[in-house]
Order: structure tokens, then C-alpha cells, then sequence
């Protein structure tokens, strides 16, 4: 059977946990991307050093030949035609935030078991998000749209409610994401957020307080699993960088019930869903919702911790597998991820290798994201991670220890 995957960039998500687990299926899989030489160099690298990646579990069959073919996976029509000249598909599949809808539609047209377009559109157009909640009357937030190139000074004749939230319409990982607390603020943002994003629309939205969760769910069109989530710490305003995920094997029933309620209204219940969320006095509301698995090394994390084939199942329901009725998921792991930020410009000139050790029954992974040597801007996103500390075990508190002594005993220097 043949897998289509579409990517962009290489990811940890897709190298370490979709590829392997597609091999592990005995699927052939052709990977559709327009970069391809990133993603040649990636496979070359793990074909030459399978202990790069030991959690990944991998046979000697992960590390046949990929096969690779160039497409602007941006255009749903440049997808259909490079599958259809090529080799007919059993399934066509996507992480990527920015690719979902592109998937949706290819898998739409030939007939494949695939998300619903319009739901993959709803979840990545924060506008239309918003939107369509308010339209069912799933929430309702204050929001505004601003096109690309549109002058921000006419936000100034709008009731902006202050604090607010400006964003890319179509963003990910909190890039340019941005708190604002006045009118002045707000279109000296905007501008600047145009300026780096000339093509791209920006959402204006109410600043919503709480405590930010996410929820993980997998689903199958007919059933869904809640496979728990997470409680994120950011960085102090006015940026959002994810620092810390410390996992929740459940969150109160109501604030569930809140949340799958919103991502019905949404029409999302297809595959691996990462659903960002806050909560305050009882009341869940959406921040964002990813349609895809949740990244930055937590879906590895959840695979280990949860103990289930977590990518193969995304897989099948792809394949037009039913998901089993009890996933016999572990409930007793805890677990946290710290992602070490660079705090300015610089290089990088010293931190800790890649390290797998056991203490105390903790198992903790460190896994670096930037070379030393490496120059690189502040950005106030994700970006600035210098690598992710990951930890699993059957005590908090012992994982909570276990992840504070190793950032305690190694440090990373920047050297402007």
C-alpha cells in the first residue's frame, strides 16, 4: 500500500515518529515537498547514524530509501497532479499546520478517507475560526481581521478591547504572536508584523486570561479518544513562548466537555488533533486549534509515556482503519518537557549533548535544536528553543527533580 505524506521542512514529527511508524506498517511511502534537498539530507543522516534517533524504536527496514518528489505542496491542484502522474494512493497524509487543508482536498478527490476540508480550513484561518465558533454559538470572541497591506491605523475607529492579542492569521508556533495595551501599541505592532510578512493577514482578538492547557484527541470519524494534554507555561508578555509542558493524564470532565463541544461546532474528529486552550473559573476557551499531532517533541513523548503506537493509529484512520474501542493506553505516567530559549543574539558556544539517561525511575532525554557555532537572531518564538529536555516517569515529583538538576548542571552559552 502506498502512503503520501506531504511535508515542508523536515520535523521531529515526521522523521521520528510518521516515517518509522509508516515502515513499520509495510507501507511504501512517497514524500511530496518543496524541499526536497532538506529532506534528502535528513534521511542521509539517519541512514548513516540509526542511534541518532534510538526512542524512535526503528528496525533495519526504517532505514530504507525514502523516496522523495518536488511538489509546491501549497497547491492542492500541484498535488493531485504530481500523485496522479505517479502512482495511485492508499492514503495521503499531513502534520504540517501549514498543509492540511491541501491533504484534505487530494484525499477528497480520490476518493480517500481524509479530514474534511472545510473543518482543516475553519482550524487554520484563525479568522474563520473565530467566525464560524460565533456563528454556532460554540464562544464568542472579539475579533477583527486585518487584510494584508491594510493600513493598522484603521483598527483606531474599532472598540479594540484592551489587553489584546495580535496574531498572523495563519501562524504557527507563536511567531509574531503579540500582547498589546493600546491603540499606539497596537499599530506600531501590526506595522512591524507587516513589514516581516508583507503577503500575510493578521487577527486582532480579545486577550483571553487563564490557565493555557491543550487537549490531545485521536479520532476516526466515529470514535474519539482524549489522550490527555498538557499545562503550558509561556514566557512573560508580551510574547507567548511555549517554556514548559507538564502532562495532565486528565482534565476536569466539564472543561473536556467544553472543548470537544467547540471542536464539534468546528467539525474536527478525524486523526491526531492538538487543541490550545485556557481556563478560567470553570470556562474553557479556545485559543487555537492545530488539526494535526502536537509537535515539539511532545508527540514522541506521548507515544513513550502512554505506551500505544500512537503515529501508527494516526496512519490508520488515514488508511480507513477503524480506531480499536479501548487504545489500553497507561494512565500512570507524568511527564514534562522544558525547552531551553536563547534570551539574546548570538552564537551558540557551549551546551550539553544529546543525552539518554535513567535516574530514580525517571527517564529523561535531552535532545539540542541549534549546533554550537551556530549564529542566530531573537525572534520571541519557538525558534529561540535551544533544545528540549523531556521526562517520563510515575511520580511528578520526581520527574519535576529530575528535569531541575539536569538544567541546573548544564548551561547553554551565547556568545554575541
Amino acid at each position: 500500500m502506498r502512503l503520501y505524506v506531504l511535508a515542508r521542512n523536515p520535523t521531529d514529527s515526521v522523521t521520528e515518529g510518521f516515517l518509522p511508524a509508516a515502515r513499520r506498517l509495510g507501507l511504501d511511502v512517497t514524500l511530496l515537498t518543496d524541499q526536497p534537498e532538506a529532506h534528502r539530507r535528513q534521511e542521509s543522516l539517519d541512514s548513516t547514524d540509526p542511534t541518532a534517533h534510538p526512542e524512535t524504536l526503528g528496525t533495519p527496514e526504517t532505514l530504507e530509501t525514502l523516496e522523495i518528489l518536488e511538489c509546491d505542496v501549497r497547491d492542492f491542484r500541484a498535488v493531485i497532479s504530481r500523485i496522479s502522474a505517479h502512482r495511485s494512493p492508499d492514503a495521503i497524509f499531513t502534520n504540517s499546520d501549514h498543509l492540511q487543508t491541501q491533504a484534505a482536498l487530494a484525499a477528497e478527490y480520490f476518493g480517500l478517507p481524509g479530514k474534511d476540508w472545510r473543518a482543516a480550513l475553519r482550524t487554520k484561518d484563525k479568522a474563520q475560526m473565530r467566525r464560524h465558533l460565533a456563528a454556532t454559538g460554540a464562544d464568542a470572541v472579539w475579533s477583527a481581521e486585518l487584510s494584508a497591506g491594510q493600513d493598522p491605523t484603521e483598527l483606531t475607529a474599532l472598540e479594540v478591547p484592551f489587553p489584546c492579542v495580535v496574531k498572523p492569521r495563519e501562524g504557527v508556533a507563536s511567531e509574531d504572536v503579540v500582547l498589546v495595551d493600546g491603540p499606539g501599541q497596537l499599530v506600531r505592532r501590526c506595522a512591524e508584523i507587516q513589514a516581516r510578512r508583507p503577503g500575510a493577514a493578521l487577527v486582532v482578538e480579545e486577550y483571553l486570561a487563564g490557565e493555557l492547557c491543550t487537549l490531545e484527541t485521536l479520532g476516526d470519524g466515529r470514535v474519539r479518544h482524549v489522550l490527555g494534554g498538557f499545562r503550558t507555561e509561556v514566557s512573560p508578555p508580551p510574547y507567548f513562548i511555549e517554556e514548559r509542558m507538564t502532562f495532565v493524564p486528565a482534565h476536569p470532565d466539564p472543561v473536556v466537555t467544553q472543548v470537544l463541544a467547540q471542536l464539534d461546532a468546528l467539525g474536527v474528529g478525524f486523526g491526531a488533533c492538538h487543541t490550545e486552550f485556557v481556563v478560567a473559573e470553570g470556562r474553557a476557551r479556545l485559543i487555537e486549534v492545530n488539526y494535526r499531532a502536537i509537535g515539539d517533541q511532545c508527540d514522541l513523548l506521548l507515544a513513550q509515556l502512554l505506551d500505544i503506537p500512537f503515529f501508527e493509529h494516526i496512519l490508520r484512520t488515514h488508511l480507513g482503519e477503524p480506531l480499536p474501542s479501548d487504545l489500553g493506553a497507561r494512565t500512570d505516567g507524568r511527564a514534562r518537557l522544558d525547552y531551553p530559549c536563547a534570551r539574546s543574539a548570538g552564537t551558540l558556544t557551549a551546551a550539553p549533548r544529546a543525552t539518554e539517561v535513567t535516574v530514580g525511575g525517571v527517564r529523561l532525554t535531552y535532545r539540542p535544536l541549534r549546533e554550537i557555532g551556530e549564529h542566530h537572531e531573537l525572534h520571541g518564538t519557538n525558534r529561540d528553543f535551544l533544545g528540549v529536555v523531556r521526562a517520563t516517569g510515575t511520580d511528578q515529583t520526581a520527574v519535576d527533580r529530575a528535569v531541575a538538576d539536569f538544567l541546573t548542571e548544564h548551561h547553554w552559552e551565547i556568545t554575541p
